[in-house]
């Protein structure tokens, strides 16, 4: 029930966001959701996409050094406090979160979060055992318009 997102440096200066971006959709490739992170020599451009496969061979392509990780994605309910009981969760069970950030999608009353977990098998087992619904590629892909 893990994603692959691909990750890049990116230095911080104006035009350098939008090269990725645009390689991708010369590609036809479609941006599910992202996150940028920065400092001010340098940011971290994270994203999702359909085939991770096709934009990481674009990126490469277009001469950004593009890196694979797993992260998970998880349904929280849509109200105060439906984040700090998934967190409490994963304290818990001293599962250290790397970053998170919020998926663009929403159902019904519930948002999308995506974790990168120090250990995300440890993390999906915890979580689902306590019946949170950890979102697979099928599922999230499928929320997501064609």
């Amino acid at each position: 029930m893990k994603i692959h997102q691909l990750s890049m440096f990116l230095e911080n200066k104006p035009g350098r966001l939008s090269e990725p971006c645009k390689a991708l959709a010369d590609a036809g490739i479609n941006i599910l959701t992202l996150s940028l992170a920065d400092t001010q020599q340098f940011g971290i451009l994270r994203l999702i996409v359909r085939d991770w496969e096709q934009a990481k061979q674009v990126l490469e392509k277009a001469g950004s050094v593009v890196n694979v990780t797993e992260v998970v994605a998880t349904e929280v309910e849509d109200r105060p406090g439906g984040l700090a009981s998934i967190l409490e969760i994963i304290d818990a069970a001293g599962i250290n979160i790397e970053y998170m950030y919020a998926f663009t999608f929403r159902s019904e009353d519930r948002a999308v979060l995506v974790f990168r977990f120090d250990d995300p098998d440890a993390a999906v087992k915890v979580l689902q055992a306590k019946s949170i619904n950890v979102i697979g590629p099928v599922e999230l892909y499928g929320r997501a318009k064609a």
